[in-house]
């Protein structure tokens, strides 16, 4: 490997890899960026011509939250046309960190065949729960853009009960005027009831899927389908967190005029600076406790 020039490539992303690149200029590293350009970032950051630029002299490298979402290009709001995972994974070497979120198989695969680091933020506890309250937030942010009326006062359903759907629970609590949480683990509705909120077999949607005024889906798989959409209320909210391609019959919700949107990303939307905060925060907590990393 040549010569180390900076501390961190930061490559592609969203407003949290702008605000990445901030705070660890602003705490005296040295970044080079390819794929980001946006009026926020500091002056001071370099701007790389090429991903092959970025790369080679960097001892870290930083990709997006997913890093990618057709499993062949780097994820940005401004694509370059080298920016593919198998261009990024050849020009790495084993010198080198590579940190992401939602690392592919393939980009895990090829790191442990070339004996490369990799350190995947979104298989971190403490993150997936910090990047809960964003997604919460956004969720509910996108519910009040997305409606005509009020939360307050409404009738909520929450489709599943992991981490998000639990922070987003609590978050609707004192908005909404009823909750309910819909699951199919027995241990996941008990864990519903324990909260005080109420209870509701994914089975049984059918029965009363139109009383709700909002529904808000966590699970990624389908579970919304024509017929259950076809019984809710004409004019639901309907939000889908869940991975792409989500749980709700998108196709069928336009055909069926219900308000139905995927909303993917959200922490990145909503709460980039302090996502960005934390997500700081964790790397460099994490290099300082390895032996193998020399500051440029």
């Amino acid at each position: 490997m040549n010569l180390i020039r900076y501390d961190f490539a930061i490559i592609g992303g969203d407003m949290r890899q702008i605000y990445m690149a901030n705070e660890l200029i602003a705490r005296n590293f040295s970044v080079i960026v390819y794929g980001l350009l946006n009026p926020s970032l500091d002056m001071s950051c370099v701007i790389a011509d090429s991903l092959a630029e970025a790369i080679d002299y960097c001892q870290n490298l930083i990709t997006p939250i997913p890093v990618t979402r057709d499993g062949k290009n780097i994820l940005s709001q401004m694509a370059q046309p080298d920016m593919s995972i198998e261009q990024m994974l050849n020009l790495m070497s084993p010198e080198q960190n590579l940190y992401g979120g939602c690392l592919t198989k393939e980009i895990k695969k090829y790191c442990d065949a070339h004996h490369i680091y990799y350190h995947d933020f979104m298989e971190q506890e403490e993150i997936i729960l910090y990047n809960t309250i964003a997604t919460a937030e956004g969720t509910i942010a996108e519910a009040i853009s997305g409606s005509t009326t009020n939360l307050h006062g409404s009738s909520c359903l929450v489709l599943g009960f992991g981490r998000c759907a639990r922070t987003l629970a609590e978050k609707l609590k004192g908005l909404c005027g009823h909750i309910d949480i819909a699951a199919r683990s027995p241990l996941a509705l008990a864990a519903a009831n324990a909260a005080s909120f109420g209870m509701v077999p994914l089975s049984a949607l059918e029965k009363n899927i139109e009383q709700y005024d909002y529904i808000f889906n966590t699970i990624p798989s389908l579970i919304l389908t024509r017929d259950l959409l076809a019984r809710t209320n004409p004019d639901v909210v309907i939000i889908d967190i869940s991975s792409a391609p989500g749980g709700v019959d998108f196709e069928a919700s336009r055909e069926l005029s219900r308000n139905a949107k995927l909303c993917l990303g959200l922490p990145g939307k909503y709460a980039p600076k302090s996502s960005a905060a934390f997500l700081t925060e964790h790397l460099l907590t994490k290099l300082e406790r390895s032996d193998s990393y020399v500051f440029a």
